[in-house]
């Protein structure tokens, strides 16, 4: 019982694996109740169960165990995690409960896995099951079979994949034990149930007796389908419709009960592929060849045998196909003739899909054989073709099947036929589409005529067939000219046709569905094609009413409705006879107009013409008779009319007959001939062309301009002949290339282009370049042939058609454009998404004769040399022949023989001729893809690198003729990626991933390599892992999310969870589908009116946006910048403007640029930590392209990066520019934050070569420069870099047009981006191996000296120019010229300094640079230019609006006079216009808002702007002088009534905003400090000033700085007065001790601030200026108060090491001069208020404790600390411990212990001695001591390359101070070289300090690194408010604001608020130390009052000055201290 106790106590889950069996019994128990009581799916509860779930189930012992089960199956019912546990505890199930005893025990095993099932682990349980049939005791078989059973009868076959299980199945009828064969059985009967005849091939092996008993309870079973009856838990909504139906009690909701019936199972799925290749008998080749028919008969025998097994495993079965079609061909036996026929049909039957890479080959020998009259021959033939045909496209035999279809063997005639009848009622609408019928129907058409009767009907049969298959409306078009006899024969072949779909399509005609072809049958369609199964049944009602269909999802729909148009357009009329036409058109027409028709009198004619015209103007079109009337017209004299007016007329009235009624291509005929005859006619030529153009209209531009041209050229009228191809031209234009056959009339320009007339030849050359708008290249090659001279011609005429894109048609798109376009829009879907081919209308020669069997003998030789032989033969074939049909003979098979040679260098040959035959054969080399293309990608697998490429080459090739869609069909693809080869998988994968988001539809064969897309996102090669995570996105955007994660199930477990991973991530980055193409969008839309929704579609997010007045016409221009680029990429799609979908369009309303918080800065800490690729590159590789993709992903959106990465259409990526141009206003904030990927995606522009999108992307600069310069924004660093440099490149480009764009766009540039930055890049640009490119870019280095002066050029002016002048001696004229007058233009600008400047010329370089001096100075006024002009100029362009993009700056010097002779007035002007631009109007002067400065805690505020006054009287009597902005208040000088106020002013100006004033009030201030005399009158404004000048510094650091539109001289200067000042005010101790410790801080955060700013050293003697700043900073260390500094050090060196933004240098920069304050203590010691000072350290070390200061990055400063206590304990003694009296609470202060233990180690200290001498020996002995440390840190300085310079200072000065100093012992053992540059780095500074009087002998230069971005955070303690006014009152007297009575009344009124106050040393040395920005504010508040105060007086006339009232100072009061509470 001790025990049982023992683990009663336990906690469930421990009890569940107890050793004991009680234990886990009871655990089994509590854990079934405790399962039953979680409500929560997701509860942690359930997690601690995991690891135990499968000994719940495995227990040992039986009765446990069964507690086990049942708490088991409750888990697995009730917990969210179980899932995860289905393969061990199913596994569990099976092993140890299947073969209990039990039988409670097996149900619950039982249950269990059905509880898996239901919570989707269907796969894994199935898989166990299946492995359970292989264990050797019959009791788990038995229960595995039973579950398997029960599992299907209870989910179905959708759930249960039986193929698995089907595959088993046979082996479990031959086991021993009956009860296994009894449950196979009825396992077996189940499975019939569901799939019905499908499982009788895989059991035709099973015992007979079995089978027979099998079929016996097949036949039992009732014929309707079962229902599933259980569901999954994603199948709730199933599961409630299926519960609804049971409580109804009946089957009356059958009809849509299946939403997703059961898919149809393909017996072959179920069978196992045989292997028959090794069976052959070995001397089978042999035999078959053989020349008894005896021998070759038994080898057929053989393979016959072999080929009848239902399923055959894939191989290479090219050779065995091969033997068969020379049997088929050649054999003379026709007994083997069929013999081999049936065996070719069981290779197709037995191969299927994998037998269509041989189907080309033998289709044609098959058709041929056809000649042969025996049935059983002709039979097996058919059986043949028939097989073959299931194993490929229509597409791809059709060349073969037409090539037979004219034979002179009726026999062969009538069997294609038949073959095409039989193969189209495989075919629906969308693999029967147009583009097949308008082949074959001509075709049809001549066999309809056929002699022979067996022919002709044959051709009603295919007709009829077609016409059943896609509608009488699709066909009808083709059968315009048959009688109705034929047509009643067509259709009556139609309604005999039985369609296989209406049988209820068999298993293996997938092609075929039902619901498809027949709308009424009642099989349901498949379960994956949903969409598709609505559109028949609405197409067919619409059918019915005549109308067009309102949805039409698949290409059928499309198609018909295409048709429509034409079919009621075409209007067909007989010819009439002269008879009948007088008297129809007696009938409209006056008897007068009728008599005097052929009137002699021409005044006769002409009133009968006038007669006509009305009447036909008059006449209803249906009541018009065309025919009649232009047979009148034409009616003698006809067309050879001799009156121009009366012909004027004729021509006028054929025009509107053509407009107006239903004008013929009979009535065409009457009426071209004289159209064509007059069209040269000086006087009735415009009139004939447009009797032209009507007659295109109704009749179609291609049938019209064929007939002109014919007609035309059959004429030998030059002018004639030059009008109408002008006509041509622009009617070209106005009706779009639509269906335009250029075979018509190509022949016809060649015959013009060689015409001696030259105004024929020029009205040609412009035809070809309109041509050229829609073709594209492709058209040169009909002219290859032609002159060189001519050639020239065409080409310069193409040449200035680039980069235009074709006007939209708007003529005749509803007539003649819509029948085309239904057929072209079939095309595209057909292939994927490609647009057809010019190329095929060129004309192809047949090569298949030239292929002789000695070249396919050499090909296959042994010897390399002769299969190279045979490969140079077959290249030489197919360049001869330029263009070829796709009939090559035997020369695929004998390639591909090839692609695997040993020999590599033939194996790339070959890819060669593969590329070769890929352009020369055009889009029909679709069909060789199967037997040549799959080969190509077997060589992507070779290890050899340049190998690889070329077949990605290859590839590339054969895509483009093809389109994809033909590459993914079958499992060929999933076949390559099996095959375990990095290379070829990656290469692959890689392919796939570009290819894949380019196509709208794939075939749903890709779904077979999505396995091994898995197994190849657990590679062991890294570049296949990541080349498969690319294309998994791609995959999933055509296979969707569920069904790839429905996928993942069949993984192994540990695979699935990483990979559903993997699918997460893709799912998030899934492209978005391409829009369909063009003539869809608008046929979808055109009922339904396409083009208003269009317009509104774009105009939606307008209130958003808040366009203001863009409302109306944006939408307008948006739809048409859309609908432009929509055209096809090769021109030949209609340019009929497309309509938008609307869904499209709302995808594409939203903003295109997402805002990404940080995004821009993210990135570019990501390249600087060189955590991406630096955007640096020759040529872009594709790791760039795609880290762009990536970075692009995030804040684009979707559809634009699509667009813009499109790989083939780049009318997409133009037009996506235009959508960024035309959003760029609206979406300013998003382009900006994108500006660096949007610049770097041009950069990719610039390396192609399509000039469209290069001069796109220019336009979009233009527009972007100028926006981003009136925005205030600059470039920075980051993006200038990764896109000037690639910019210059396009400066050298051959064409005019981009070289002046991209000038234009350098000059706009210089405005966001500092022109000394750009120089450097330009400079680059000059070393350029391209002419035209140095000299642009020196072009444009001269105009930037020319207009911002020396200082652009960088590094210096002299070794800029050295380079510069080099380029006088290029070779090249341009360069050299360019060179020098970028020369000249420094001339004109620095004058003869820069003969200097250029450095050594050779003696012609320099005459030819005189010369051009002289020249340039004849033309320029001799006076210099004034120092002014390049700021006024400068002005006047920044102020400009850049109105026209192209404006440049002035750029010859020829143009410079104009410029410079008004000097004076220029300067003026510059003055008032800087004037004006820095002075905003103000309401008031020096008006402040307080409460703004309340409330506004972020920005600075700018102080306003001041008066200025001189300061020469300064001590004088006041007399204050007039403003200078403009005029006020007469009394408004009152105010300055003293020197202090007026000084406070002046000191106000020093923080202006505007440089101009504040170094104008810095220079004033300067003046009175240089005179000793006035000096003194500074005194009590230190402060003041001070907080003033960093003030200023801050503004400069932060705002003056960053705009690059000031020049940066001006900067220069006002810091150069700043320093200035400050010297001067530093050199005068008085003075300088007045500086607060607050101040002193703020003061010295600002210059090390400036120390460290990297920008200063862009400026011109940027180095100069730190160096006196850095002087200035030793200045204030020694002169100002050293208690003050040394206390700001301290909390400046706390507040930086607290401030985690801040820049380490920083610190150390504080930490170096608290190290100078150090080592001067001896001399300042007496000086200093130690007790503040230990208060300040003491502050320190509670905010920064030892241990603390440990664990920062460097010890420096716990040294600094060290070192600074040990100091002052050195020179002080113990007595430091006296002087702790500011530290409360002294005893828990970390110093004291500190100083008492350093006092206890120095115990020899003594106090401060009083004489100097004494002190002075201390620190001789201090130093002595210490000599060999400091001169070994000196000479580490020394010796380290950053700090070498202030190691020799620091030396010099230590040597001057200690001049006994031995340095021998350091130098010893230095090189010579180090010692001599010691010695002369020493002499050098002495000579320096000599020289220089003014520098300080000890000055330190520290250097400058980094940028310091922290700033000072207050101290925020809380004070009194008695000590707060205490304060106040301090710094009021400090700065001299205590000058008047009224002030000090304040105060003193304030004081007696306050109470008693304290000293002021006590109250300064408090921790909390007044900001230097507190002060300014109390001054400010201060000024205010005194302001308003004055006012009032002046107000009341009073002359006096009164005292404020008591409200005025309650005010002030609450106003200082909200201010102060919101400062900290």
């Amino acid at each position: 019982m001790g025990d049982d106790s023992e683990w009663m106590k336990l906690p469930i889950d421990q009890k569940c694996e107890h050793k004991v069996w009680k234990a886990r019994l009871n655990g089994y128990e509590e854990a079934l109740k405790l399962f039953q009581r979680i409500e929560d799916e997701k509860s942690p509860e359930w997690g601690k169960y995991l690891g135990l779930l499968k000994k719940f189930v495995t227990d040992s012992n039986a009765v446990a165990q069964l507690k086990g089960l049942e708490a088991a199956l409750a888990y697995v019912e009730n917990a969210h995690l179980a899932g995860k546990t289905s393969g061990e505890v199913v596994s569990g199930v099976v092993s140890k409960v299947f073969n209990q005893p039990k039988a409670r025990a097996k149900e619950l095993g039982s249950d269990i896995c059905l509880m898996y099932i239901e919570i989707e682990r269907a796969e894994v349980v199935q898989d166990e099951l299946i492995k359970g049939l292989d264990n050797k005791n019959p009791k788990i078989v038995v229960t595995c079979i039973e579950t398997l059973r029960k599992a299907l009868s209870e989910f179905g076959s959708k759930i249960i994949t039986l193929k698995p299980v089907v595959k088993v199945l046979p082996k479990q009828f031959e086991s021993r034990e009956k009860a296994v064969r009894d449950e196979a059985k009825l396992l077996s009967v189940e499975i019939y149930k569901w799939i019905r005849d499908a499982l009788r091939p895989p059991l035709q092996g099973i015992n007979s007796v079995q089978l027979k008993e099998l079929e016996e309870e097949w036949v039992k079973l009732p014929t309707t389908a079962p229902k599933q009856s259980r569901f999954l838990r994603s199948q709730q909504a199933l599961k409630a419709k299926f519960e609804q139906q049971q409580a109804a009690g009946g089957d009356e909701a059958d009809g849509d009960d299946d939403d997703e019936p059961a898919p149809q199972v393909d017996p072959y799925e179920l069978l196992e592929p045989v292997e028959i290749l090794s069976k052959l008998p070995k001397d089978f080749y042999d035999k078959i060849e053989a020349k008894k028919w005896q021998e070759r008969k038994e080898a057929l025998e053989a393979l016959e045998t072999l080929a009848k097994n239902p399923k055959l495993e894939n191989g290479d079965y090219g050779d065995l196909v091969r033997a068969l079609k020379k049997v088929i061909g050649k054999d003379a036996n026709v007994m083997l003739v069929t013999l081999a026929a049936k065996c070719l049909a069981g290779l197709a039957a037995g191969l299927r899909k994998k037998f269509g890479t041989y189907a080309g080959h033998v289709v044609p020998t098959i058709l041929e054989k056809f000649k042969e009259k025996k049935p059983q021959v002709v039979q097996a033939l058919q059986e043949a073709i028939d097989a073959v045909f299931l194993t490929t496209t229509l597409q791809n035999i059709s060349e073969d099947v037409l090539g037979v279809m004219d034979n002179k063997n009726p026999s062969i005639k009538q069997q294609a036929s038949l073959f095409l009848a039989r193969s189209f009622r495989h075919c629906t609408q969308a693999t029967l589409p147009k583009s097949m019928l308008k082949a074959f129907c001509p075709a049809f058409l001549k066999q309809v005529n056929d002699s022979a009767p067996e022919v002709r009907d044959a051709a009603y049969e295919a007709l009829g067939t077609a016409m059943k298959v896609v509608g009488e409306k699709a066909v009808n078009p083709f059968l315009a000219d048959l009688d109705k006899l034929k047509l009643d024969k067509i259709k009556e072949s139609a309604d005999k046709v039985e369609l296989l779909g209406k049988k209820g399509g068999g298993g293996a005609e997938k092609k075929a569905p039902a619901a498809k072809v027949a709308p009424p049958a009642k099989v349901a369609p498949p379960a994956e094609n949903p969409a598709r199964s609505s559109g028949p049944p609405k197409k067919a009602s619409a059918a019915k009413s005549g109308g067009p269909p309102k949805k039409g999802k698949s290409a059928s729909a499309l198609s018909a409705k295409g048709k429509k148009v034409p079919e009621t357009k075409e209007f067909i009329e007989t010819e009439l006879s002269i008879e009948v036409c007088e008297e129809k058109s007696a009938a409209v027409l006056p008897a007068s107009c009728m008599q005097l028709l052929d009137s002699a009198n021409w005044k006769e004619r002409l009133a009968s013409m006038e007669e006509f015209q009305k009447a036909v103007e008059q006449m209803d079109k249906n009541e018009m008779p065309c025919q009649a009337l232009v047979r009148m017209l034409a009616k003698k004299p006809g067309w050879k009319e001799t009156n121009f007016q009366v012909m004027q007329m004729k021509l006028h009235i054929v025009g509107l007959i053509a407009q107006k009624g239903s004008f013929s291509k009979t009535s065409a005929f009457v009426v071209l001939d004289g159209l064509v005859d007059k069209i040269g006619d000086v006087k009735c030529g415009g009139k004939a062309k447009e009797g032209l153009t009507a007659t295109a209209e109704a009749c179609s531009l291609p049938w019209t301009a064929e007939q002109v041209v014919s007609m035309v050229f059959a004429q030998k009228n030059p002018k004639n002949q030059a009008e109408t191809l002008n006509w041509l031209s622009n009617a070209m234009k106005e009706f779009g290339f639509t269906g335009i056959n250029v075979k018509g009339f190509i022949n016809n320009v060649k015959t013009a282009l060689g015409a001696t007339n030259p105004a024929v030849r020029t009205a040609a050359i412009t035809l070809l370049g309109v041509m050229y708008l829609y073709m594209g290249a492709p058209l040169r090659m009909f002219f290859e042939d032609e002159k060189p001279a001519l050639l020239k011609q065409i080409d310069d005429e193409f040449e200035k058609m680039q980069g235009q894109s074709p006007p939209a048609a708007f003529r005749g798109t509803k007539k003649g454009g819509a029948e085309e376009d239904g057929e072209e829009a079939d095309e595209q879907e057909e292939d994927g998404g490609g647009a057809p081919d010019i190329m095929d209308l060129l004309p192809r020669s047949d090569v298949s004769d030239k292929i002789t069997q000695d070249m396919v003998d050499k090909m296959a030789d042994k010897n390399w040399k002769i299969r190279k032989e045979g490969l140079d033969e077959v290249a030489a074939v197919i360049s001869e022949a330029k263009f070829i049909q796709p009939s090559i003979g035997e020369l695929p098979m004998a390639l591909k023989g090839r692609l695997n040679d040993s020999n590599k260098i033939l194996c790339q040959q070959t890819l060669t001729i593969l590329q070769q035959i890929a352009v020369a054969m055009g889009p029909a080399l679709k069909q060789h893809v199967k037997s040549l293309g799959m080969p190509i990608i077997t060589v992507l697998g070779d290890s050899k690198t340049n190998v690889r490429a070329a077949a990605m080459t290859t590839l590339q090739a054969w895509v483009e003729q093809t389109g994809m869609k033909d590459w993914l069909e079958g499992e060929d693809l999933s076949e390559e990626l099996k095959r375990e080869n990095p290379f070829l998988r990656q290469e692959v994968l890689g392919w796939l991933a570009e290819k894949l988001p380019t196509m709208r539809t794939v075939p749903s064969d890709l779904m077979l390599c999505v396995p091994y897309l898995f197994i190849c996102l657990e590679d062991r090669n890294g570049d296949v892992r990541k080349k498969a995570q690319d294309a998994l996105p791609t995959f999933m955007m055509h296979l969707g999310y569920e069904k790839m994660l429905k996928a993942t199930g069949k993984l192994k477990p540990a695979s699935k969870e990483p990979v559903s991973v993997l699918l997460e991530k893709a799912r998030a980055v899934m492209p978005a589908k391409p829009a369909p193409p063009p003539g869809k969008a608008g046929a979808a839309k055109s009922s339904s009116g396409g083009a208003p929704a269009s317009k509104s579609g774009p105009s939606k997010p307008k209130p958003v946006i808040d366009d203001y007045d863009d409302d109306d016409p944006e939408p307008e221009t948006k739809s048409k910048k859309v609908v432009k680029p929509g055209a096809a990429k090769k021109g030949v799609l209609g340019k009929k403007a497309p309509v938008t979908k609307a869904k499209d369009e709302e995808d594409r309303s939203g903003v295109i640029f997402i805002l990404v918080p940080n995004g821009k800065e993210q990135r570019i800490k990501e390249e600087k930590g060189l955590k991406v690729l630096k955007w640096n590159f020759q040529t872009p590789r594709d790791e760039y392209v795609d880290q762009l993709k990536t970075q692009m992903s995030t804040c684009f959106a979707r559809w634009l990066q699509d667009e813009l990465f499109h790989a083939s259409d780049f009318q997409r990526q133009v037009k996506a520019i235009g959508v960024m141009g035309e959003r760029m206003e609206d979406e300013l904030e998003g382009t900006v934050s994108c500006l660096d990927l949007i610049l770097k995606w041009f950069t990719l522009r610039f390396f192609e070569t399509n000039s469209t999108v290069l001069m796109k992307v220019l336009e979009y600069l233009k527009q972007l420069f100028p926006t981003l310069s009136r925005e205030n924004y600059h470039l920075n660093e980051y993006e200038a870099s990764s896109f000037i440099p690639y910019l210059i490149l396009k400066v050298g480009e051959s064409k005019d047009v981009v070289r002046k764009d991209v000038r234009a766009i350098l000059t706009m540039l210089c405005k966001v981006y500092p022109a000394s930055k750009v120089f450097p890049f330009l400079m680059d640009g000059t070393k350029s191996k391209n002419s035209k490119q140095r000299a642009e870019c020196l072009e444009e280095l001269g105009c930037l000296i020319e207009n911002y002066g020396m200082n652009v050029c960088q590094p210096t002016p002299a070794k800029s120019l050295k380079e510069i002048a080099v380029h006088i001696g290029d070779r090249d004229n341009s360069v050299r010229n360019a060179a020098l007058n970028t020369v000249v233009a420094v001339y004109n600008v620095c004058g003869d300094q820069v003969y200097k400047l250029i450095g050594n010329l050779s003696e012609k370089e320099m005459s030819m640079l005189e010369e051009r001096v002289k020249r340039s100075a004849k033309k320029t006024p001799a006076a210099a230019p004034p120092p002014n002009r390049q700021a006024a100029e400068r002005e006047r362009l920044q102020r400009e609006h850049p109105s026209n993009p192209n404006a440049t700056f002035m750029r010859k010097p020829a143009q410079q006079p104009q410029e410079e002779v008004p000097n004076k007035l220029n300067q003026a002007r510059a003055q008032n216009a800087e004037r004006e631009h820095s002075h905003p109007s103000i309401p008031k002067e020096f008006q402040l808002d307080l409460d703004m400065i309340e409330n506004d805690h972020t920005r600075v505020s700018e102080l306003p702007d001041l008066v200025q006054h001189k300061l020469e009287e300064l001590l004088e009597p006041i007399m204050m002088p007039e403003p200078k902005i403009r005029s006020v208040s007469p009394h408004f000088d009152d105010l300055h009534n003293s020197t202090a106020s007026t000084i406070n002013f002046v000191i106000s100006q020093v923080a202006s905003g505007d440089i101009n004033t504040s170094i104008q009030a810095l220079a004033q201030i300067d003046e009175v400090l240089r005179q000793e005399d006035k000096a003194e009158a500074m005194s009590g404004h230190i402060d003041q000033f001070l907080i003033a000048t960093f003030m200023q510094l801050r503004l400069i650091y932060n705002t003056h700085m960053a705009d690059d539109r000031l020049d940066k001289k001006d900067i220069f200067k006002l810091y150069s007065c700043i320093i200035g000042n400050m010297l001067s005010l530093f050199s005068m101790e008085s003075l300088a001790r007045e500086a607060s410790m607050g101040v002193l801080k703020d003061l010295m955060h600002g210059l090390i601030t400036l120390m460290l700013d990297a920008r200063v050293e862009d400026i011109e003697d940027g180095q100069q200026l730190i160096r006196s700043v850095n002087l200035l900073v030793v200045r204030v260390l020694e002169k100002s108060d050293q208690t003050n500094i040394l206390s700001a050090l301290l909390v400046l060196l706390q507040d930086s090491l607290t401030t985690s933004s801040g820049s380490p240098m920083f610190a150390e920069l504080v930490m170096k001069c608290l190290w100078r304050m150090i080592r001067f203590l001896p001399e300042t010691i007496n000086s200093i208020n130690l007790d503040r000072i230990l208060l300040d350290v003491h502050n320190f070390m509670k905010v920064f404790p030892k241990e603390k200061l440990k664990q920062l990055k460097s010890d420096v400063p716990h040294r600094t600390l060290k070192t600074l206590l040990h100091t002052l304990c050195k020179l002080t003694g113990a007595k430091i411990l006296d002087h702790m009296s500011m530290i409360e609470n002294r005893n828990e202060s970390e110093l004291e212990a500190h100083l008492r233990r350093v006092v206890k180690h120095s115990g020899n200290f003594s106090g401060m001695k009083s004489d100097r001498g004494t002190e002075k020996g201390q620190d001789d002995r201090m130093s002595k001591a210490k000599v060999s440390d400091i001169l070994s840190e000196i000479f580490k300085k020394i010796g380290s390359k950053e700090n070498t310079k202030e190691g020799l200072t620091e030396l010099y000065e230590y040597k001057q101070k200690y001049s006994d100093a031995d340095l021998e012992p350091f130098l010893r053992n230095t090189s010579q070289f180090f010692q001599s540059y010691v010695e002369r780095g020493l002499r050098m500074i002495e000579s320096e300090r000599e020289g220089k009087g003014r520098i300080q002998p000890s000055s330190t230069v520290i250097p400058q690194h980094g940028l310091d971005s922290g700033s000072v955070p207050l101290n925020g303690e809380e004070m009194k408010p008695a000590v707060y006014y205490e304060r106040l009152k301090i710094l009021r007297q400090r700065q001299g604001l205590e000058n008047n009575s009224r002030q000090a009344q304040l105060l003193q009124q304030v004081e007696g608020d306050s109470g008693p106050t304290r000293p002021i040393t006590s109250l300064l040395s408090k921790p909390s130390v007044a900001s230097s920005t507190d002060m300014l504010q109390s001054k400010l508040s201060q000024l205010k009052e005194s302001r308003e105060s004055h006012f009032q007086q002046e107000q009341s006339h009073s002359p006096t000055r009164s005292s404020s009232p008591a409200a005025n100072l309650d005010d002030l009061k609450k106003r200082l201290e909200r201010i102060k509470s919101n400062r900290q």
